[in-house]
């Protein structure tokens, strides 16, 4: 069938495409930045388009033609993500209508079933849900609890803090019942829903084997990674907000995603029938026990062979989007710091040490300055430099890299990172290396801010006495790993 899948470049939508190219389907797939998709594995089998779910003429250019329209969007990086999931689902619903799809298929939440108030989160993905339901096309909405797989953004709060947390002081919502599904049992569910007849329509639930509470996935995730029994102390008085600033803390989920995901761990989330089984069967060998799912995502982890992750998804007006006018960045006020060297390396080696910076690796410069403005940034609700790195050794445009984003990859010659730190103005970071014609390598870093307003400006002349222990170790420090081979896969010389 013609599928075309909004949400490609997020955590389900990036491995929903695969799945559906491998059950046989056309796939056109709708990006904002197309570029972000440069480097995906299937990018050469799928059809890509530019489109923003908020720019009603997007979605109808993306339709046309098409059968059937996987919704996976989700603002839920934004404050008012609210309004944007009411407006974007408004936009879709109508346009489905008009370009007379045969089938619509939607990722929610599973609704609890007490009456009490329902979070920001789960009421905005029910709200969704019913709208695309009211678009008059046979629409499937399948509800899921905890996603359980490597780079889900739920399974990288559960995993942080059973790791690094032998005691926790946990609010009582640790003792509601959850019904987690893995992220293989997700994509069964969704790559199904494209053949489901037009007389299928409304809202299932979908989960997996096992109903535990909070703290029964920390202790058998504790089991299943060999870690020493875990205790949690459950504190009456804690709050959602205080819940998430200690997720913030403690994981590299920030507190713009904590905050709605604990606000609905505050409800039970456990599927309330097994309706989608008369539409779409489990899989042959039965859905995941959650052991299982565990034990998968830690071995992909380890492998590290992690397809997508929660950090790779981007939202309108996110400080990673490619500036309107790119190679120079002209107009304006434009602060620059610019550091060259010549090393005896060659340029393969030097471009090693620079595809695997940042992460594990750390950032070759003044280790206590990065630690500390990391958790300064964390402080302020930014998303500090725990985010890692998805691959030790490659990286792909659109990928979160810590506290930067890869805004432009051309390997094997350039870096540029775009920030996505708490500050006052946008600022990038290019690496580059090139052949010095005497086989060995030019090294060639800039640092680039642009400022917005007074404070700006403060920012950048306050900073620039450190540029030359900051940035000038930078430089000094990746070209001299280079010459000695100190990079992934590379033999010390």
């Amino acid at each position: 069938m013609r599928c075309v899948v909004f949400g490609a470049t997020g955590y389900i939508g990036g491995r929903l495409v695969p799945a559906l190219l491998e059950a046989g389907h056309r796939v056109r797939v709708v990006a904002r930045s197309p570029d972000k998709l440069a480097d995906v594995p299937w990018h050469e089998q799928v059809e890509v388009v530019r489109g923003d779910v908020t720019d009603p003429a997007d979605v109808r250019a993306a339709l046309d033609g098409q059968e059937v329209a996987y919704y996976l969007v989700h603002a839920l990086h934004r404050a008012d993500f609210v309004r944007v999931d009411r407006t974007a689902a408004g936009n879709v619903a109508a346009a489905v209508r008009e370009a007379g799809l045969t089938r619509l298929v939607y990722l929610g939440g599973i609704t609890p079933s007490s009456d009490e108030p329902l979070s920001d989160h789960l009421a905005s993905r029910a709200e969704v849900g019913r709208i695309l339901l009211g678009s008059g096309v046979p629409t499937c909405v399948l509800q899921a609890a905890v996603i359980i797989g490597s780079g889900s953004a739920s399974f990288e709060m559960l995993r942080y803090l059973t790791e690094r947390l032998p005691v926790m002081v946990a609010p009582r919502w640790v003792h509601n019942r959850i019904q987690p599904i893995a992220v293989r049992d997700v994509l069964h569910y969704l790559t199904h829903a494209a053949g489901l007849p037009a007389t299928v329509h409304g809202g299932f639930d979908i989960g997996g084997p096992d109903v535990l509470t909070y703290l029964e996935m920390m202790r058998r995730y504790a089991v299943v990674a060999h870690l020493p029994r875990r205790f949690v102390l459950p504190v009456p008085v804690l709050t959602p907000w205080l819940s998430a600033q200690w997720v913030d803390l403690v994981t590299p989920v920030p507190r713009s995603i904590g905050i709605p995901l604990i606000e609905s761990l505050v409800h039970e989330v456990v599927r309330r029938d097994h309706d989608i089984d008369a539409h779409i069967p489990p899989p042959a060998e039965g859905t995941t026990h959650y052991e299982r799912a565990i034990e998968l995502a830690l071995a992909r982890i380890r492998e590290a062979d992690v397809p997508t992750r929660w950090s790779d998804a981007t939202w309108p007006s996110a400080p990673s989007d490619p500036l309107p006018t790119d190679p120079e960045w002209s107009g304006g006020t434009r602060y620059r710091d610019v550091r060259e060297h010549h090393t005896t390396a060659g340029p393969e080696a030097l471009w090693q040490v620079i595809e695997a910076i940042g992460g594990e690796h750390g950032w070759y410069s003044f280790p206590l300055a990065w630690t500390v403005r990391g958790w300064a940034d964390r402080l302020i609700g930014g998303v500090g430099l725990r985010r890692g790195r998805r691959n030790p050794r490659h990286l792909h445009v659109g990928e979160a890299l810590d506290w930067w984003r890869v805004e432009a990859l051309e390997r094997p010659h350039r870096l540029r990172l775009r920030a996505e730190m708490k500050l006052p103005g946008r600022a990038w970071l290019e690496l580059s290396a090139e052949p010095d014609g005497t086989g060995g390598a030019r090294y060639r870093q800039q640092a680039l801010f642009e400022p917005h307003g007074f404070a700006g400006h403060l920012y950048w002349r306050a900073i620039a006495p450190f540029h030359d222990i900051v940035f000038g170790g930078m430089a000094r420090n990746i070209t001299g790993a280079a010459e000695r081979g100190d990079h992934p896969g590379g033999q010390p010389s």
